[in-house]
């Protein structure tokens, strides 16, 4: 069966932060330790990037007003042993999606895992 490695995006809310990078880190450290509570210590999380519309210049995914912060978050995870690429985002939905609760997921992408790789 095949390995897979899945991209999960998710919009995480932050009050009361007066920076950007405050609220970047408190979103970080949030999600861990809910992820890290669940068991799910090897799931990679990193800030989400946007494109400038204006610029085409990356920027972190950030939207700060008034002290409360919108931050895009990326997961990263390895599905072992899944029946294809539909099955492996499932798994990872399931797992991610139990563990941070009400924090919106969506898929962006599912690539295929070298076959040797079992690397947590």
């Amino acid at each position: 069966m095949p390995n897979f490695k899945v991209l999960l995006e998710g919009a995480w809310l932050v009050r009361d932060v007066k920076s950007v990078d405050d609220a970047i880190g408190v979103a970080i450290s949030e999600s861990g330790k809910r992820l890290n509570r669940n068991k799910l210590e090897f799931v990679e999380v990193e800030v989400g990037q946007t494109v400038c519309p204006n610029c085409d210049e990356s920027l972190d995914g950030v939207f700060l007003v008034a002290g409360t912060a919108l931050v895009g978050l990326l997961f990263e995870i390895k599905v072992y042993d899944a029946d294809g690429e539909d099955h492996a985002a499932r798994i990872a939905k399931s797992m991610i999606g139990k563990a941070l609760r009400s924090i919106p997921l969506r898929l962006v992408e599912v690539a295929d895992l070298d076959p040797t790789d079992r690397s947590g």
